[in-house]
């Protein structure tokens, strides 16, 4: 079991901090879950609280890019995907500003949080916004790489950063767009992202007592993707079932699909994900069943689409 993504970033952060003078945190108030606090305790200098105002956090933070420094800002994705959209649109992406937002708390997995905290449209805003970099890693290992990655990157980044530990996918470095087959298979291809991939993984594994026999594909990067990769990777599978803790509109669903179409062998793509739904509150556990993203759940899912497309 990892630790959290969440503790990876901070700790990241501290490590980077060390040589990278220029480096400095921006946070909404939320230091003491997103794990900012790491770092505004190792540099209290450079760790700037701003307090529950999103939007002029990430003006502050698109000030502070003009100046040579590197930013990151920490919040819930929620808040940045929504409240703090417009400076994001107008002040980061357009203008191109070396800000990185680290949208803590995304995804289903931090349950008791209830509707008004749970974005499942982040994904889908954040990669249709020109110029902007997405990123979902698997587990708290290539969040940290994606962290030392998009501090280096010159330009907007938007990392997708769970709240709670999960299993660890097989180790592996982090290069921008590549796709990861973490499982050979030969009935269908099973593609997902972030913290979702290692229970689509177990979901693969739970499906092969029906006879399945899956390939499982991850894709820490939304955007930009290496689409020939992806295309490759599918190779001759008959039909393609993505995953995902985000609305079945525009995220990893939309994204493959709209590869898929367009390739040399168009295949079926059907959609596994929340579908157009709020998500109450309850534990984790209960919201992954509740909403069809337990390994267990997928596992019954794509047994059916199995059946249907046989």
């Amino acid at each position: 079991m990892s630790i959290a993504m969440r503790e990876a970033w901070g700790t990241a952060l501290v490590e980077l901090g060390r040589d990278v003078p220029e480096l400095v945190v921006l946070d909404g108030d939320l230091g003491t879950s997103t794990k900012a606090d790491k770092f505004a305790a190792a540099y209290p200098d450079r760790f700037l609280q701003m307090g529950i105002a999103e939007q002029n956090l990430v003006g502050a933070a698109a000030g502070l890019a003009t100046t040579g420094m590197i930013a990151w800002l920490s919040s819930f994705g929620v808040f940045f995907s929504h409240r703090a959209l417009d400076p994001i649109r107008m002040l980061v992406a357009q203008t191109n500003a070396n800000v990185k937002i680290a949208a803590g708390y995304t995804g289903i997995c931090f349950g008791m949080a209830g509707k008004s905290h749970h974005d499942h449209a982040d994904l889908a805003i954040m990669r249709a916004m020109p110029g902007m970099v997405v990123l979902a890693p698997g587990d708290a290992a290539e969040c940290a790489a994606m962290t030392r990655w998009a501090t280096a990157y010159e330009g907007p980044v938007y990392l997708r950063v769970a709240r709670d530990p999960g299993p660890d996918l097989p180790p592996a470095g982090f290069e921008l767009g590549a796709v990861r087959e973490l499982r050979s298979g030969t009935t269908a291809v099973l593609v997902s992202t972030g913290s979702q991939t290692a229970r689509t993984l177990q979901a693969a594994e739970l499906a092969a007592a029906d006879g399945l026999d899956l390939r499982v594909l991850h894709l820490p990067t939304i955007k930009p993707l290496d689409e020939q990769s992806l295309i490759e990777a599918i190779g001759d599978a008959p039909y393609v079932v993505t995953v995902e803790d985000h609305s079945t509109f525009g995220g990893l669903g939309g994204l493959v699909a709209e590869i898929v179409s367009g390739g040399p062998r168009p295949v079926p793509v059907r959609r596994i994900g929340l579908a157009d739904t709020w998500v109450e509150s309850g534990s984790n556990d209960y919201l992954l069943d509740r909403y069809g993203l337990s390994a267990e759940a997928v596992a019954a899912q794509v047994t059916a689409i199995a059946e249907e497309l046989s």
